[in-house]
């Protein structure tokens, strides 16, 4: 018999947090959390994103032991600001038996009528910069820190149960060696004297700061049309800043400023810390601080996670002067692979900036839609 348990305390919440780990415990693709970071992600007393949403924790328990969980989502300002009635689901892991995701899934629909709310979608996070999409393509490619993993069967649940696919995401690899950099050079020259720019390129973590309230403005009006926009509160640029500010390395983020000095254009690129979140198996210590250093400085892999142009500068040809920038900074730390992290497969601008990058499409994921 399966029953379903509300986590209601810290004590619940790791062991929510966790379940994963024995889930995935023979997985090689399988890139798990940090614990800490996690168990704040999903605690409001840490969390910004609980001032505009609420969230419920459920475990599936069989036999006394946990085989499945599920995060049932409101974010309110998505609800009533925007109009989207809309439930959300994440943190969505179970043991390949259809009772167990029927009844995890069946009790977000419950939260969600309980709200009048239309339909549920999933898997999501709370917002934009949050983990979304189940794995659809691509299981035997390793995960990243910024993607959930999942098995095969989750799709076949999903659509034996009924739902449908909501939204498409893609992710892409290519060679370093496949930029094309002579383009990008003579590109550079051209725009950055057409437009009055100027790039932004730092050494130092502390160089960044005082530019991340620009950056995340401009991430809200770049971002403010796609269909999966919530924009993203003073308070979560904050809790983002201070949560990721460890794993970025300064020479892998560009900024291009006008000549007002105001940002018309960013790129996030991270290094890959998947093999060394692995070796950790979510714990920071005692050593585990130190593989993630070790990966930071000598990772070969580099992740595109996020790229935000203005409006106004779209299709004039912008993102030269930071893929130029780009280049130089992983010639000077040997990057061998980038990786791009998932983005909607009916993106159009964005897969233009990306054509001649001889790109091939390793994964793809879908979340799911269901009405209430």
């Amino acid at each position: 018999m399966i029953q379903l348990y509300e986590v209601k305390n810290k004590s619940d919440l790791k062991r929510f947090v966790k379940f994963p780990f024995s889930l995935y415990q023979d997985s090689q693709y399988w890139v798990p959390p940090i614990i800490s970071d996690e168990v704040a992600t999903l605690s409001a007393d840490k969390n910004p994103a609980f001032e505009h949403a609420e969230a419920r924790f459920f475990l599936a328990i069989k036999n006394n032991k946990v085989v499945g969980r599920i995060a049932a989502i409101v974010n309110w300002l998505e609800v009533k600001e925007q109009g989207v009635k809309k439930m959300r689901f994440g943190w969505f892991d179970f043991i390949d038996d259809l009772d167990v995701s029927k009844q995890l899934l069946n009790k977000v629909a419950e939260i969600g009528k309980s709200h009048q709310l239309d339909y549920m979608e999933g898997p999501v996070g709370f917002s934009n910069l949050d983990k979304n999409g189940a794995l659809t393509e691509g299981f035997d490619h390793l995960g990243t820190m910024a993607t959930w993993y999942n098995y095969p069967y989750y799709i076949t649940h999903f659509k034996k149960l009924g739902f449908t696919t909501e939204k498409e995401y893609i992710e892409s690899k290519f060679s370093f060696g496949n930029l094309p950099v002579e383009r990008f050079i003579r590109a550079n020259d051209i725009i950055l004297k057409r437009f009055n720019l100027k790039a932004g390129s730092y050494k130092k973590a502390s160089e960044i700061i005082p530019h991340l309230d620009s950056m995340f403005d401009l991430f809200n009006l770049s971002y403010s049309k796609l269909s999966t926009f919530v924009p993203v509160s003073a308070a979560q640029r904050e809790y983002f800043k201070k949560k990721f500010i460890n794993f970025i390395n300064p020479e892998f983020i560009k900024f291009v400023f006008d000549a007002n000095n105001n940002m018309v254009a960013f790129a996030i690129v991270l290094p890959s810390f998947s093999e060394a979140l692995q070796e950790t198996k979510g714990k920071l210590f005692p050593f585990g601080f130190l593989k993630l250093l070790r990966a930071k400085k000598q990772s070969d892999t580099a992740l595109f996670y996020l790229i935000g142009v203005d409006p106004h500068y779209q299709n004039k040809g912008v993102t030269a002067i930071i893929f130029k920038e780009m280049h130089e900074a992983f010639l000077s730390h040997n990057i061998k692979t980038c990786l791009r992290l998932p983005e909607l497969a009916d993106n159009v601008a964005s897969h233009q900036i990306w054509k001649d990058f001889n790109a091939k499409i390793i994964k793809r994921r879908e979340t799911f839609k269901k009405m209430l």
